[in-house]
């Protein structure tokens, strides 16, 4: 078989992040959106970008919340470009949950951020997803620590199929 051909196969036995979304349903949808810290996405120079991404005149919790019903065709029709925005936003807006995970994982860090050719694969082995949910679920919202752990998973390349965590 080509090579070219071989890599397209394992590359659409990947997850996207339209299909951590699109597995977590809509009502964990819902959730994660009302979730998103305007002032956050200020802070970190997202707020037009995600205004323009999700065609909202204006951008606040409330129309986010009104708007999700609107959104979830957009991601259950693999709009990847909206999916990865709002998982900006969602992400950005829980910064301190993001460091505890990377901290439990093991994972070097700056900030919450590391490197994207960081070879992770020691610290997400196993069943790492459900240790690190096990060990951050009594601080941080269950569906904004699963939303994590899936992303992460799809980032760094190991996720192949949706994690949900066992209670």
């Amino acid at each position: 078989m080509p090579k070219a051909r071989r890599l397209r196969m394992v590359r659409s036995s990947l997850m996207q992040v339209c299909d951590v979304f699109a597995g977590m349903g809509e009502q964990a949808f819902a959730e994660l959106l009302k979730r998103i810290s305007i002032s956050r996405l200020r802070t970190y120079q997202i707020y037009e970008h995600v205004k323009l991404r999700t065609r909202l005149t204006k951008l606040n919790t409330e129309s986010l919340r009104k708007a999700a019903p609107k959104l979830w065709p957009r991601i259950a029709g693999q709009d990847s470009d909206l999916a990865a925005d709002l998982a900006q936003a969602i992400l950005v807006s829980h910064l301190d949950m993001i460091i505890a995970a990377l901290d439990a994982l093991g994972i070097e860090h700056q900030d919450g951020f590391f490197s994207k050719d960081a070879d992770l694969s020691a610290q997400l082995s196993g069943d790492w997803q459900q240790a690190a949910y096990d060990a951050l679920k009594a601080k941080f919202p269950s569906v904004v620590l699963a939303f994590y752990l899936n992303h992460l998973g799809v980032e760094s390349g190991r996720a192949t199929e949706l994690f949900r965590p066992a209670e």
